[in-house]
């Protein structure tokens, strides 16, 4: 796959795939951070340890695990794909790029 078809691919995904079947990104990776630092705080830290993970952390944890795929995987255009749209994702998140689109 070309550079421009993965970031297509990934636009498509991100845009009407990804919010059809799991909502906003902004919506949803707010319940997962939460799971999330639930679970380091009862299994990885000291008791009282304090963990904050941030919606747009999901997004950049995400691409960390699509990076591992494909550091010990078998060449897959898909994982390239789930990256670009992960990082588009947590940008989106960390910028306020959503609320900005919302008052446009």
């Amino acid at each position: 796959m070309t550079r421009e078809q993965i970031l297509k691919s990934a636009v498509e995904i991100v845009t009407k795939d990804r919010e059809n079947q799991y909502g906003a990104p902004e919506d949803n990776f707010g319940p997962i951070a939460e799971l999330w630092a639930s679970y380091m705080r009862a299994r990885c830290c000291a008791p009282g340890a304090d963990i904050d993970i941030c919606p747009e952390d999901v997004g950049i944890m995400m691409a960390l695990l699509k990076i591992a795929r494909i550091a010990t995987g078998q060449e897959k255009p898909d994982n390239y794909i789930d990256l670009a749209g992960y990082a588009a994702c947590a940008g989106e998140i960390a910028t306020g790029g959503a609320e900005d689109a919302e008052a446009q």
